[in-house]
């Protein structure tokens, strides 16, 4: 039976718990970074750069790369740094920080664009359309992350209609190793267009970009829950050939008394009138984060907090079923609670795609594996992205469901060399269904891992030593692969 309500004795044990972690917290939480020590959000590869240059006008981002090419230094991009495998940043570089870098230019509502800093945020996105009744086509499902950044790996989101990022893509600007700036199109400068988008920074800097919006549609919400054994029909014959569905988001149980078997599914369809889009349209922002941050902590200490956050996390979906939201609002997911910086551990992300049609068997494939495995699993999105091959680096060969898996782990050696041994488990059971795995994360993968899910990398990285022969642009994640 689902509950549906929770208890005002359920909620105060809840208050006093989160009291009590709350203080523990405070007290494992890690201390400031030494200065010209840079890491990013998994806080795995502290490293010593030599120095970060704010990006603020374009000249002086130009004077910037001029500057390393007379003096033979080494550059990285750097947005919000939740890339997590050294992707921003090189030892005794200069990182160019561009999250200052960040006008919103021009909105277009008739042709329905906007041109966007790299720096801007895609909230500053949604808030520069919402007044236009426009949206973001695609997206990931937070919006704290740069315009820039996302490019760099083209991301996806929740919308089933539109795959990853770079099918958004009309132009933008790039500014070159050599200090100069182009346009780059599908017809204009074409080469470096599947090579910049999921290219790492390596190929310069994205100065602006101008993208395609989408209406800020009105929807009513269905969740359901289901056998992960359900769920390929059920997407395929009730998401997929439907028309009036529009996005799509799918999680399924790391609690240890339904792990890997479980699953309720979200779906967002097109609601029949927009007689109430108005008293839904303004921007929701961030609310009792603290929260889902608690019951997030326990599932990270205990399995009884795993099976608890599952049991509470789909009874309140499921009650929500049914519920209207906007397009924007969709993609407006709460992002403060998963900030975490204890000292002894750290989250991270992977994630992997696999073709819709072999998703029942590596769902039994990865159970059999993590139940022997020591591995600290703690939630699992799945989400749907259509073919695409327009970057070079696609990561979707063909129409794949992407899991994506927050992992809590140990910061020390051996912790990380545990984790490092599952995590390319991992990928090779998904290498066996034909998927591939994101490249935006900590280096665990080994280079035959990325050879395997990604064949045109070697070609990738022959173009960026043909186009930046002086390897003007580069980070960690470049040294380790591209090398």
């Amino acid at each position: 039976m689902i509950v549906k309500t929770v208890t005002k004795k359920s909620i105060l044990i809840v208050l006093v718990l989160l009291l009590a972690y709350s203080s523990l917290f405070i007290y494992l939480t890690t201390e400031k970074d030494e200065d010209n020590i840079m890491t990013d959000v998994g806080r795995l590869m502290p490293t010593k750069i030599k120095q970060v240059v704010k990006g603020q006008e374009e000249n002086s981002l130009i004077d910037t790369v001029m500057d390393a090419n007379e003096q033979d230094l080494k550059l990285s991009i750097a947005g919000k740094r939740h890339s997590q495998g050294g992707h921003t940043y090189y030892p005794d570089g200069v990182v160019l920080d561009m999250t200052d870098y960040n006008k919103i230019l021009h909105v277009d509502p008739e042709r329905m664009t906007i041109h966007v800093q790299s720096g801007a945020t895609w909230d500053d996105v949604q808030r520069a359309v919402n007044p236009y009744g426009l949206a973001v086509k695609v997206m990931q499902s937070q919006n704290i992350f740069t315009i820039g950044g996302s490019l760099s790996v083209n991301v996806h989101g929740r919308d089933i209609r539109h795959g990853s990022l770079i099918e958004t893509v009309n132009w933008f600007r790039l500014l070159k190793p050599d200090g100069t700036v182009v346009k780059v199109s599908r017809t204009e400068n074409s080469e470096y267009f599947p090579l910049v988008i999921g290219g790492y920074g390596l190929f310069g800097v994205i100065l602006d970009v101008e993208l395609q919006l989408a209406e800020d549609e009105l929807y009513k919400t269905r969740t359901k829950e289901m056998s992960f054994k359900e769920y390929t029909g059920y997407f395929n014959n009730h998401v997929l050939a439907d028309e009036g569905v529009k996005m799509h988001l799918a999680r399924i149980s790391t609690a240890p008394d339904s792990f890997l078997k479980e699953m309720y599914v979200t779906d967002y369809m097109l609601s029949e009138t927009r007689e109430d889009y108005s008293s839904h349209s303004k921007l929701k922002e961030e609310r009792f984060t603290f929260l889902t941050k608690f019951l997030l902590g326990l599932s990270r200490d205990f399995d009884w907090g795993k099976n608890a956050f599952w049991k509470m996390q789909k009874s309140f979906f499921l009650h929500r079923s049914g519920n209207t939201v906007t397009r924007n609002n969709v993609m407006r997911s709460e992002s403060e609670f998963l900030e975490y910086e204890a000292k002894n551990d750290t989250d991270i992300l992977q994630e992997y795609f696999v073709p819709v049609d072999e998703y029942e068997a590596y769902i039994d494939d990865l159970r059999v594996y993590l139940e022997d495995r020591d591995l600290n699993l703690i939630n699992i999105t799945v989400r749907y992205v259509g073919r695409n091959n327009d970057a070079l680096m696609s990561f979707a060969k063909e129409d794949m469901f992407a899991l994506v898996l927050l992992i809590n782990q140990g910061m020390d050696e051996e912790d990380i060399s545990a984790t490092g041994e599952t995590v390319r488990g991992m990928i090779d059971i998904t290498l066996d269904h034909r998927g591939s795995y994101y490249l935006p994360y900590f280096e665990y993968p080994t280079k035959e891992q990325l050879k395997e899910a990604y064949p045109a990398s070697e070609m990738f990285f022959k173009e960026k030593r043909r186009l930046d022969p002086d390897e003007r642009f580069i980070n960690q994640f470049y040294e380790e692969y591209g090398l």
